[in-house]
């Protein structure tokens, strides 16, 4: 827990201290330092804003932001419509200091200090982005009583445990539209994360528009991608709430969509098309060729104009060679230059992208395939396949980012990506090497994504991502961190995420009509498939139907939550209050299926959840079969439960058999 004190006094330990205020409890990320007081700052219908010192403009459209989103939570009708440099104000609520402006970079300062007295609110901040931090810190303790609306006195000191704090989006695979991305860099701020990886390349499509060679967008993206004025207005909308957006150009593998307008980049003959599966695919760029440089260097030229950050990735996974390992003219070219295998072959090849992006004064980015052993060591290695790799990237003197533990896309519970860190404890490096690891990104790859549903596979999860690259390490209660998760996932849905609302909108279309009830039953206790399960089935592709229950689903399912936690206290306590609400929950469940079979007659494309349904039924009978005492031929049932159906997953099959076994 984070250093808490209530001011005045001195209180030993910390998982109590916050309880003092409620408020100080729904606090995510949880500062650094927290100095309860007494008292109340009330907020009434005068408050206004003021701002200070040397601050970059934007912090007048974030103060302005934080006013309007004050009055829509609290109704006031405040005055003030827009913080304004130098206005006269007759009353101030909360004042803004900044000693100067602050850079959308690596490494900027981006501490604040925020103090809650009972006359005045007060934010001091080296940085405009350290202050915007504390003013998304200042929303989440708005409170309320039976007098009205407040800020808990208190005195707050945070800053970030790692400078790299990301989200990668995945808009090749599945287009995101720009009010998408924008909405998520706005989640993206609440939570104080600081870097969106913009990935803009892949089998299925070629997204940013190359005015160089323009048949790379126009032939490699169904019409589908960025123009390079669209990328400029996210690049300086994020900047605009402290982010920093770097760009993605996957190579020499997940080309496919390079090679449709410009097949003779290729190691093999084309035609090509625009792949419209999923998988790893093995058309390639073929490193031998100067002309494949030429490109390179133009859309790297081009895009490094858009994307004023210092990095820059160029993918490098999945680059299986089979191509190369076919062209004759590739292993003639390794041959003769005493390349000994693919991975030589893609160091040279990584090294020209070096010298490239060098030219053009960028930091190389690449997943970890790209660390081998003759490349030099100014580039950053981003580790996706284990934590081993950032291990030896920093030992090697690499600059590494992890991703490993933190894909979304998964469908993993947040309680997984939760207790993963950059730095354990048990990790064997030295402070040098430390240093070297700057943080890590959820990544949403966008297979099984699509806008209706990405909202809801981004948040609330990576919330709990964003704790743990900006907390104290000693952060780790996993059902705080839940409780506190039901709570941002609300305050982020005013931003116009659409993680909750779009769900009962996806179940009355599965339904054909409003009453989603018995749907909502079964979706609140299913996940969809985990890890890459859902790959198996071939049969989707980039235009298939992502709109049935697995997308319904979410990876927290709160029922199957809810019942896990209820089986807990009621087998640790026998009292009578728990064994009811363990009941009351199977109850609903045995009697559910008579009512989802019923809606399934008139939606065909529940059927293939019949059997799901069934099986949920027949848990909560044997469950309630064996708080009454029975003890019933359990097996068949539980084995069944346990069967994916309709690509989903029956959470409460544990909390059952745990009930079988008391």
């Amino acid at each position: 827990m984070a250093a808490v004190t209530i001011m005045g006094g001195n209180i030993t330990g910390t998982a109590s201290v916050l309880e003092s205020e409620e408020a100080f409890s729904r606090l995510l990320p949880i500062p650094q330092k927290v100095m309860v007081g007494e008292g109340r700052f009330r907020i009434e219908k005068s408050f206004a804003v003021k701002v200070s010192g040397q601050p970059d403009d934007r912090l007048y459209g974030a103060a302005s932001r934080f006013l309007r989103r004050l009055d829509q939570r609290t109704g006031l009708f405040l005055p003030q419509d827009y913080v304004e440099k130098g206005e006269t104000l007759e009353s101030v609520g909360l004042e803004i200091s900044v000693k100067r402006p602050g850079e959308v970079k690596l490494g900027e300062d981006e501490t604040y200090f925020l103090s809650v007295e009972a006359g005045i609110v007060r934010l001091s901040a080296e940085t405009d982005l350290g202050a915007m931090h504390g003013l998304e810190t200042l929303l989440q303790l708005l409170s309320a009583d039976e007098q009205g609306y407040y800020f808990p006195v208190s005195r707050i000191e945070d800053s970030p445990r790692f400078p790299w704090r990301g989200l990668m989006i995945d808009s090749a695979r599945h287009f995101m539209p720009l009010d998408l991305i924008k909405r998520n860099l706005d989640g993206m701020a609440a939570v104080k994360m600081n870097v969106m990886h913009w990935h803009l390349t892949e089998d299925q499509g070629f997204r940013a528009e190359i005015k160089s060679f323009p048949k790379l967008h126009e032939m490699g993206s169904d019409g589908m991608y960025y123009t390079q004025d669209e990328m400029r207005e996210i690049v300086a909308y994020a900047a605009d709430r402290g982010i920093r957006v770097y760009p993605e150009f996957d190579v020499p593998g997940h080309a496919t969509a390079w090679l449709v307008g410009h097949p003779e980049l290729a190691s093999l003959p084309g035609p090509y098309e625009i792949e419209r599966g999923w998988g790893i695919f093995d058309p390639t760029l073929d490193p031998t060729k100067e002309r494949v440089y030429e490109v390179l260097e133009a859309v790297f030229t081009e895009m490094a104009a858009i994307f004023p950050d210092e990095y820059f990735h160029i993918g490098g996974d999945e680059n299986e060679g089979h191509h190369w390992d076919q062209a004759e003219h590739i292993q003639a070219f390794m041959k003769e230059r005493g390349i000994a295998d693919n991975h030589e072959l893609q160091s040279f090849f990584n090294k020209r992208l070096l010298t490239i992006l060098e030219k053009l004064d960028k930091k190389m980015v690449g997943w970890d395939e790209i660390l081998q052993p003759t490349m030099p060591t100014n580039i950053m290695i981003h580790s996706w396949r284990g934590r081993d790799s950032m291990e030896a990237a920093a030992k090697q003197g690499y600059a590494s980012i992890l991703s490993n533990g933190y894909y979304i896309d998964l469908m993993q519970p947040a309680s997984e990506h939760y207790l993963v860190d950059p730095l354990p404890s048990d990790i064997d490096l030295d402070e040098e090497e430390r240093a070297r690891v700057y943080g890590g990104e959820a990544t949403m790859w966008s297979e099984h994504v699509t806008l209706e549903t990405v909202d809801s596979r981004i948040w609330p999860r990576t919330a709990a991502i964003a704790e743990r690259l900006w907390s104290d390490a000693s952060i780790r209660d996993v059902e705080d961190m839940y409780r506190r998760l039901d709570t941002i996932a609300l305050q982020l849905e005013e931003l116009g995420l659409t993680h909750i609302k779009n769900r009962d909108m996806m179940m009355r279309r599965l339904a054909g009509g409003y009453d989603i009830e018995a749907l909502r039953v079964l979706a609140d206790v299913v996940e969809p498939l985990k890890i890459y399960r859902r790959n198996a089935d071939l049969s989707y592709r980039s235009f298939s139907p992502y709109t049935l229950l697995p997308d319904v689903a979410v990876a927290d399912a709160k029922d199957a939550r809810r019942f896990r936690a209820l089986v807990d206290a009621y087998l640790e306590t026998g009292h009578a209050a728990d064994k009811a609400a363990v009941e009351s929950m199977l109850n609903v469940w045995r009697t559910n299926h008579a009512s989802f079979a019923r809606l399934a007659d008139r939606s065909p494309a529940l059927r293939e959840a019949l059997p799901l349904s069934e099986a949920l039924r027949d848990l909560a009978t044997l469950g309630l079969a064996a708080m009454g005492g029975e003890s019933p031929d359990a097996a068949p049932v539980l084995e069944r439960a346990r069967e994916p159906v309709a690509k989903v997953e029956l959470q409460v099959v544990d909390g059952v058999e745990r009930l079988l076994e008391k």
